[in-house]
C-alpha cells in the first residue's frame, strides 16, 4: 500500500489542480510496488496515469473545433497544441519577473473592465533571455493560469513550407486569434524577426516580419501574443515598441538556486542532508532547466540503485557534467 505522506500528497495535488505533483506521486507509488515485487499492481498503476494523462488534455481536439473557414483549412499546421499544465506558484523565478508575470495575471483578470475604459490589458510580449530560463514555462503558466490554450506558432512551416504564402498564412494565424482567445507563442522568434537590414537575409523573411509588424500593431484579439528568443541582439529595432512588456530573463542567482533545489528535491522525495551551499555554489552558471534535469537525474539513480548509493559527491559530479561545454 502507499505510505501515507503519498497519500495525502495525492489527495493535496488534486484539490490544488496540480497535475505535475499528482503525477509524479502516483508513478513513484507504482514505483515503489515494483520494487516490493508486485510488477502487476505497477504495471497497472503506469497504464492508469498514462491514460488519465491522455484524458486530462481538456483542450484535445480544439484546433480542429475553432471557428474556420475551408480557406483555413490548413491552419492546424502551423499551430502546436500544447496543454498548459504548468502553475505560477510551482515556478521558480526571479522576483523581478514574478512580479511582471503576475501584473499580466491581474490586468487579464480585468480586461472588460479595462476596456471599458478605452484601455488595453498587457497582452502583446517579448520574452528575451538564455535557454532553459523559463521562457515557454511562463507561457505555459499564463495560459494555466487563465484557463485558455497554449499554441505555439510552427516557424519553419511558416517560412520553409509555405514560401511565398507565408504572409498569407501568418494572416490566417492572427484571425485564429480573433476567433479563438488563447497563448499564442512565437518561439525562437529571430528566426523571423532578425533586423530588416541584415543583408544575407532572403526576401521572404523581411516579408514575413512587415506583415508581422502590421498585424501585431493592429491587433485587438482578447488573445496573448508571446514572442520569445534567446538572441535580442538579433531582432529587429522597430519589433521593441510594438510589445507592451519585455520581459528579460537571466540566469538563476544563488537565492534562486537554492530555493529551486529545496523544492525539487522535496518534491522528488529525496531526503539525503546535502550541503545546499556548497550545491548552490558548484550549481553557478546553470540554468532552471539544468537544475530541473540535475534532480530528475538523482531520483533515477535513487530507484535505480538506492537511496544509500547516492551520495553528494556523485550530486556534485552531475552538476560538472551539465557544466561541461560540448
Amino acid at each position: 500500500m502507499a505510505a501515507a505522506d503519498q497519500i495525502k500528497s495525492l489527495i493535496r495535488s488534486f484539490g490544488e489542480s496540480d497535475d505535475s505533483r499528482f503525477y509524479a506521486t502516483a508513478m513513484q507509488i507504482a514505483a515503489s510496488e515494483a520494487k516490493k515485487g508486485h510488477t502487476a499492481l505497477a504495471d497497472e498503476l503506469k497504464k492508469l496515469i498514462d491514460n488519465a494523462k491522455l484524458g486530462k488534455n481538456k483542450f484535445h481536439g480544439v484546433v480542429r473545433n475553432m471557428p474556420v473557414n475551408a480557406a483555413q483549412k490548413e491552419l492546424s499546421d502551423l499551430l502546436e497544441l500544447v496543454q498548459p499544465d504548468v502553475k505560477l506558484k510551482q515556478m521558480v523565478l526571479a522576483p523581478s519577473i514574478t512580479k511582471a508575470i503576475k501584473r499580466i495575471l491581474q490586468e487579464q483578470s480585468k480586461l472588460e473592465l479595462i476596456k471599458q475604459h478605452n484601455l488595453q490589458p498587457r497582452k502583446k510580449l517579448l520574452f528575451t533571455g538564455p535557454p532553459g530560463c523559463g521562457k515557454t514555462m511562463s507561457a505555459k503558466a499564463l495560459a494555466s493560469e487563465l484557463a485558455i490554450p497554449l499554441f505555439i506558432i510552427r516557424l519553419d512551416g511558416l517560412i520553409s513550407r509555405y514560401m511565398g504564402e507565408s504572409i498569407a498564412k501568418l494572416r490566417l494565424i492572427f484571425d485564429a486569434m480573433k476567433q479563438f482567445r488563447a497563448v499564442y507563442l512565437f518561439d525562437e522568434f529571430d528566426s523571423i524577426g532578425t533586423t530588416r537590414t541584415n543583408g544575407n537575409e532572403v526576401g521572404e523573411i523581411k516579408r514575413v516580419l512587415n506583415s508581422f509588424l502590421l498585424q501585431i500593431e493592429k491587433d485587438d484579439s482578447n488573445s496573448l501574443i508571446i514572442a520569445a528568443t534567446n538572441l535580442p541582439e538579433f531582432l529587429d529595432s522597430a519589433l521593441f515598441r510594438r510589445f507592451d512588456d519585455i520581459i528579460v530573463y537571466t540566469l538563476p542567482e544563488a537565492p534562486e538556486i537554492r530555493h529551486l533545489y529545496e523544492s525539487r528535491l522535496k518534491e522528488l522525495k529525496l531526503h539525503q542532508n546535502f550541503d545546499l551551499d556548497l550545491i548552490t555554489r558548484e550549481s553557478t552558471g546553470l540554468s532552471y532547466s539544468d537544475i530541473s534535469r540535475i534532480c530528475e537525474d538523482l531520483a533515477k539513480d535513487v530507484l535505480v540503485y538506492g537511496e544509500e548509493e547516492v551520495s553528494q559527491e556523485i550530486f556534485i559530479e552531475n552538476i560538472r557534467q551539465r557544466k561541461k561545454p560540448f
